[in-house]
Parts: structure tokens; sequence; C-alpha cells
């Protein structure tokens, strides 16, 4: 053990990012069927679709690595980290079927228990202070929340049905484009029948949820607050589901719209196990590496370290390819773009091409983001006061967690909330912590760790309309380190190395508008039919060949492979048409 101390410390301060090769053999031609921007998840399922169906295809990743935001790299030398993001749950079981991936190298570990909340608080009697700990085990679970209150663990399997039931019946709408208005009210009357179809998963959808459909209705539109403060009494227990209301989303548990977050939390599956999330082997570039394996194994040609300068656009108006920074024309009948919808339409697209008007409602779509990502290198395991390490230093069930720090109460996340939207990252920020290299050994040198903190919430503008400074960055660790340090003593002094990423950070190093994990708000007015905007949410743009594939569509961020799927469907359907 202390050798490998002094391995991690020998590390110390030093901040690289790995370059290991992600490089294609294959040679970039002159032309192809299909181009993709971008070797996010989306992309890459999509062109293994489109391959899948015939279609000659080629992706084109700007950056050194493949996987846009699941991406793998060694930060800190020995060190390897899901960069941006961290956890796996919501790829679509049908997508990880159809291509392979367990086949091509997707190793997954599962978490269990999965979530884990420390109190701040003395222990009474010399006993430790307390904690709440979730898992699949309910008689483990409802023991733990009985802590707190005996009424809330003996409704909260009650509560679970409730969640599964309306997560559920949302699943049809996930795999599927949403309902075809303009064919529905355009055109011939064989094209209005043939648009029928589209409405096949909706109704399937509300037949589900039947006599819930007032239930999720109000889930959907209500501060999860009412719907939380009806079913439970238990502070911790209301403030860590709470957290799923607003993970990744700039928007407070009493804020109307926060219980879709809630819902879009807990839709995932994982190796059958519903509501499941866990841990890629070799970290979130595994994911995408698995994905863009099946790809080429169906023909596809995925080339990194080629930035796409613009869309090149035909005579006639429509997309006939790309032209790459370095000048080379790479020619196609069809781009799918996988950067987001303001980067796509504003950046790549040649602004004459589009209407003015679509041009405007492209700038009115929210990208606000509250966070900041923080990896660090730690040269031992956390020591939580709530939950004390063993004398032999082995990883408990609560390492493996969703570790949720400054989470005892609403309170202090509204008051997180409020500080950000003032221009101020938060003094006491809500902190989803997690430790992978607890059951994933590929990560860290024996007996160090890597760490990832998810924090909200921090603006993208400080207060002044002012960027952020390296010193507003390093303060910023320091007040989250901090707060660590309180539930956890010797955590400032384990960390050998750190990466920050505030939200303009996450816009500059992987394209995410505002530092948008989610390719755009997941706000109910930009959902479905309205995301990223009514009149492009079937994925086909204003530009005849030009089409969305990334999680700023239907049904966005977070449903892993979703957007890519649908769009690549519905350029195989226009290519039958031709």
């Amino acid at each position: 053990m202390a050798a490998a101390v002094g391995a991690c410390r020998a590390h110390r301060g030093f901040i690289s990012v790995s370059r290991r090769g992600n490089h294609s053999c294959t040679a970039l031609k002159p032309q192809y069927d299909a181009i993709v921007i971008g070797a996010g998840h989306n992309g890459l399922i999509a062109s293994a679709y489109l391959q899948k169906g015939g279609l000659k295809t080629a992706v084109l990743e700007r950056r050194h690595v493949l996987g846009g935001a699941a991406v793998s790299e060694e930060i800190v030398p020995g060190f390897h980290f899901s960069r941006a993001s961290y956890l796996l749950s919501l790829l679509r079981p049908h997508i990880y079927q159809d291509l392979e991936l367990k086949k091509h190298g997707l190793k997954v570990y599962m978490r269990d228990p999965f979530s884990f909340t420390p109190m701040l608080e003395e222990g009474v009697g010399g006993r430790t202070p307390r904690s709440l700990l979730i898992g699949a085990d309910m008689a483990m679970t409802q023991k733990e929340i009985g802590k707190f209150s005996e009424k809330d663990a003996k409704v909260y399997p009650e509560f679970l049905t409730y969640l599964e039931t309306l997560a559920c019946a949302i699943h049809p709408l996930l795999d599927a484009p949403p309902v075809d208005i303009p064919g529905l009210t355009q055109g011939s009357l064989s094209k209005r029948i043939s648009a029928l179809r589209s409405l096949k998963p909706l109704v399937k959808s509300g037949l589900k949820l039947g006599k819930n459909i007032p239930d999720f209705y109000e889930l959907v539109t209500a501060p999860v607050m009412k719907v939380l403060n009806r079913w439970f009494e238990s502070e911790p227990l209301i403030a860590t589901l709470a957290t799923d209301s607003v993970i990744g989303a700039n928007t407070s548990p009493n804020n109307p719209g926060s219980g879709y977050v809630l819902l879009h939390h807990v839709m995932g599956e994982l190796e059958k196990e519903k509501g499941a999330w866990g841990y890629v082997e070799g970290g979130m570039g595994g994911v995408s590496q698995s994905i863009a394996r099946s790809a080429r194994s169906l023909g596809a040609d995925i080339f990194t370290d080629r930035d796409v300068e613009r869309v090149l656009i035909g005579q006639g108006g429509s997309a006939k390819g790309v032209v790459l920074k370095d000048g080379t024309e790479v020619r196609s009948k069809v781009v799918l773009s996988n950067a987001t919808p303001y980067v796509t339409f504003k950046q790549l697209t040649p602004q004459g091409v589009l209407p003015e008007a679509f041009i405007r409602a492209v700038d009115q779509i929210d990208y606000t983001s509250p966070v900041t990502k923080i990896n660090v290198a730690l040269d031992k395991l956390p020591n939580f006061l709530a939950a004390p390490n063993s004398a032999d230093g082995k990883p408990g069930p609560h390492h493996q967690c969703s570790i949720h720090l400054n989470c005892e109460s609403v309170e202090v996340l509204e008051e997180a909330y409020m500080e950000c939207q003032q221009g101020r990252p938060s003094s006491r920020p809500m902190i989803e912590m997690t430790i992978p290299s607890v059951l994933d050994p590929t990560l860290a040198p024996p007996g160090c760790h890597v760490a990832s903190l998810f924090i909200q919430f921090t603006p993208y503008f400080m207060e002044g309309h002012r960027s952020w400074t390296d010193e507003d960055k390093e303060r910023f660790a320091d007040t989250t380190f901090d707060c660590v340090e309180r539930y956890a003593p010797g955590f400032k002094k384990s960390i050998v190395g750190k990466d920050i990423l505030t939200p303009s950070d996450l816009e500059r190093v992987f394209g995410l508008t505002g530092g948008n994990i989610f390719h755009g708000s997941m706000s109910l007015d930009q959902l479905y039919l309205a995301r990223p905007l009514p009149s492009v949410a079937d994925y086909r743009s204003p530009v005849k060949g030009l089409y969305l594939c990334g999680s700023g569509s239907h049904p966005g961020g977070g449903v892993m492979g979703a957007a890519g799927w649908n769009s690549a469907l519905n350029v195989l359907a226009d290519f039958k048409r031709l």
C-alpha cells in the first residue's frame, strides 16, 4: 500500500490528457452516402444503423478521442476518468442487443446499493452521524429510511411502483420519432394515411398510462416538492429524491416541471434491471468504443481529428457533404449533425440557406447549465464520518453509490440554486460524488482512486457578466473540497490531481452549448414535439438532406442512443422514398 501511495504522490500536480489511438486505419474517402458530424454516442449509433441500412457512412470527430461527452481520458498520469458523462443507464435495450455491444467489449459494473446520503450532525452518545443508504434490497432500504421515518419506510415501495408505472408508459415514446404533424396535416391523402403510423407510440403510451394519466400530468408539470411532500415527511429522503429532479438542470425542486427530470432519471434500464445505473469498465469511453467497434464491423468509417468547418450546400439548396477546417471537401447525399442545434444551425450551416424566422427561433433555445464537473485523483479511499472505513481499508457498500453531499434538506438545495441565479457559484453546492474505481480496478493505480464530483449550482458567467478566471475556478474547487472534507476528513490531503470543468469549459472542450449536458434544457417547452423546435422535431432540418441526430432532439439528453436511432430511421425512410 505504501508503494502505491508513493506512486500516487509522484503524480501530484500534473494535469495531462492522454491522446491514445482512436484513429481509423481507413483513409477518408471523397464520397459517402451519409456523413455524421461528431462521434458522440448518438452519432456513432446513427452511423451503425445507417450502415446496417445499406448507406456507406463516415463519422467525423473534431477531437482526438471518440465519444463526445462519453469519453475516458487520462487526466493525471495513471488515472483514467469518465471526464464528462460518468454513469450508464439510459442506453436503450434494443440498441444494446442490435449492435451486440457486449460482444464488442462493453462491460458494466452494476451498483447495489446505489445512493448514499451522509448527514452533517454530531453523533449522539458516541455514535456515528446518521446516513441514508438506498439499494435494490427493499428490506435494507426500508430499515435505512426508518431511521428517519417509519411512515416513509412503509410507503416507499408504493412510491417506487408509482414512479415505475409512469416511467414504463413513456418507453414507447423514447424509441420512436415524435408524431409527424406535417405529414398528418399536409400533402396527399396517401401521405397523410402513411403518417398515421407515427401516432402509434403516442397511443400505446396513453393506453399504458390509462387511469394514471392525471398522475403523469401532475408529475411532469408540477414542482417535484408538491409530489414528494404528499408521499414523505423526512427531509433526508425528500432531499435525496429531489436531487434527481434537478440534476443537470438549472431549476429548483420548487419550480414547476422539475418532476419530469425526476421521471427522466428513473426511466433507465441496465442488464434488464429497471432504474439501474452502472459504471462502464475503463470509464464511459468504454461504451463509445464498443459502439464504434460495432459500427466499424458493419462497414462504417470513423475518424478523429477531423474538424468540420461547415455543411456543403449544393446548387439546389440541399446538403451535399461537408468542408473540413483544413479545406478538405467530403461529398455525401445526406449529413447528420450530432452537434447541438445551436452549433448545427448557427455555426455549421451557411446562414443564407436558413429562413430568418428559423434562425431567430434557434437563438431562443435555452442552454442554461448550472453544472461544474471536477475530476479528482486520490491517493486513498475517502473515509466518511457517517460510515467509517473498515480496518482493512477495503471499500464499503456506500463507496460504490452516488454519494449525495449537502443534500440533508431541500432548503440547502434551494439556497444553492438561488445563489447561482444571482451570478454566484453556490457557497454550499449540491454535490453528487462517485468513486467508480471501487468497482473498476482499471481506472487507478493500486490503493488509489478516481472520484467524480458533479456539482450544482454554478453560473456560465460570474456576477457582473464576466467569464470565469483561473482564480475563480480554484476558489470554487476549494469551496467544494472543503464541503467534502466536512463529511470525509482527510479528503483534501488525499488529492493528487484535479480537472475543473465549469459550464464554459464544458462548452469549449465538448461542444456543449452553454455547458448544458442535455444539449438543451429538458424543460416542458423543449420536449417531444418541441425539441429542439416544433419545425425540426422530426430530426429533418429546413435544409434538405441535413438532419439532427444528437441529444438536442427528441427524446433528449441522457436517453442514450435514442436520438441517433430515431434519426437514422427517418433518414432511411427518406432514402426509400427517393
